[in-house]
């Protein structure tokens, strides 16, 4: 569950201090009552013997008034006590969640293909058609011969069959992985974050799985994450942030069975624990990601607000912005967003839409997002902000990625 800061319960009430200007009133009172009730009753005996009388007469009042009096600081020294006692419980209860909330991620290792990827290019290619708005989203031929569609695919030959692609590509996006994990133990475990969203038979999909997980030559046995998408992350922040296990996070769109206005895509993120991992130099932080309680211009600004909180970081530090399966219903919000708390970029220049530049990637929109933010900041650049949705959620998540620190590598 996200670490909810504004659940923290409110602090303690404090008491009134007594009045003084009451409790000298009540003191006047008191020895006017007690005077001319001594006057009322006392006997005539008693009226002859002045210090008797007066002693009566005033003392009385004065021990009553000094108990209630007494009574009434004590009072108030013990609902201190409490609040006292309810604060620091809840300070205590309130580190603990900011502790909590800003645990983050090492991102040790990446690998990205979209329709932007040739193989002839060279790996850099891909993040600059990015980062220079490189639209590739257009109408093309259907494969099966109806009408054009508006999707972009991953390259393969003409000559291809889609399960050839698909092995191809899966098989190089755990090549790609499996070299940084050369550098890591046989005996170490990997849990498997592995999201498909394709229109293939299930069985044909296992069967390609298991044949791109063999030539890919990763030693390491793995373990299945439950849970899926941001979700799964904000989970293992909270439950396994002292596990040993790397997070191998497996994300592939592929030959959708609603093809108009969606995009191609395999990504391949490594992540390791910062408290635990020590062995292979990371490339970025992923800190904890802040969904949106609901779909709102308010909810996704307090989201945006958290996200920069965990950090913790200004939004002027912000360098570069990224969207993704983000309906065009939202942009108003974010533009409003950029603006309050302030990102300093414009959109639509220093936002990169990959919406509008590859098209809709399913479920692989956050992760495609934590890739290209991540390339970005491994080439220099300063800290990264997404703002990604799901097919599966109507609200949107907000995550932070910022650069490792020279001192901590």
């Amino acid at each position: 569950m996200p670490v909810r800061l504004d659940r923290v319960p409110a602090p303690a009430a404090r008491p009134a201090r007594p009045r003084i200007l009451l409790w000298l009133s009540l003191l006047v009172l008191f020895l006017a009552l007690g005077i001319g009730l001594t006057f009322v009753f006392a006997t005539q005996a008693l009226r002859e013997q002045p210090m008797s009388f007066w002693g009566l007469a005033l003392g009385m009042p004065l021990l009553g008034w000094a108990i209630l009096g007494f009574g009434r600081i004590a009072l108030y020294i013990g609902q201190q006590s409490v609040a006292d006692g309810w604060d620091e419980a809840r300070e205590d209860d309130l580190i603990g969640r900011i502790r909590q909330g800003r645990r983050s991620q090492q991102v040790l290792a990446v690998s990205l293909y979209t329709a932007l990827h040739s193989p002839q290019d060279q790996p850099a290619t891909q993040l600059d058609a990015l980062l220079s708005a490189t639209q590739v989203l257009k109408a093309q031929p259907d494969p099966v011969g109806e009408a054009p569609l508006r999707h972009t695919r991953l390259h393969g030959g003409a000559e291809e069959e889609p399960e050839d692609v698909l092995l191809r590509v899966l098989t190089q996006v755990l090549t790609d992985l499996g070299q940084t994990l050369t550098q890591v133990p046989d005996d170490r475990p990997l849990a498997l974050l592995l999201e498909v969203d394709s229109g293939l038979p299930d069985g044909l999909l296992s069967r390609v799985w298991q044949l791109a997980w063999q030539e890919s030559g990763i030693r390491q046995s793995t373990v299945a994450v439950d849970g899926c998408g941001l979700a799964a992350v904000d989970h293992w922040l909270d439950q396994r942030i002292n596990d040993q296990a790397l997070l191998l996070v497996l994300a592939v769109r592929f030959a959708p069975p609603e093809p108009e206005g969606s995009t191609e895509v395999a990504v391949g993120l490594l992540l390791g624990n910062r408290l635990t991992q020590t062995t292979l130099a990371p490339i970025a932080y992923l800190h904890r990601p802040e969904p949106e309680r609901k779909p709102t211009g308010a909810d996704l600004l307090y989201a945006a607000r958290q996200a920069l909180d965990w950090v913790p970081l200004e939004g002027q530090s912000i360098e570069q912005v990224w969207r993704v399966c983000m309906g065009a219903q939202r942009t108003v919000a974010m533009a409003s967003v950029l603006l309050e708390i302030p990102i300093p970029v414009e959109p639509p220049r220093g936002v990169c839409n990959l919406d509008a530049l590859l098209g809709d990637p399913g479920k692989a929109a956050p992760w495609l997002a934590i890739a290209a933010a991540a390339q970005t900041i491994e080439r220099g650049a300063g800290p990264q902000f997404i703002f990604s949705g799901d097919d599966e959620a109507a609200g949107l998540w907000c995550t932070v990625l910022t650069p490792v620190s020279p001192l901590s590598k």
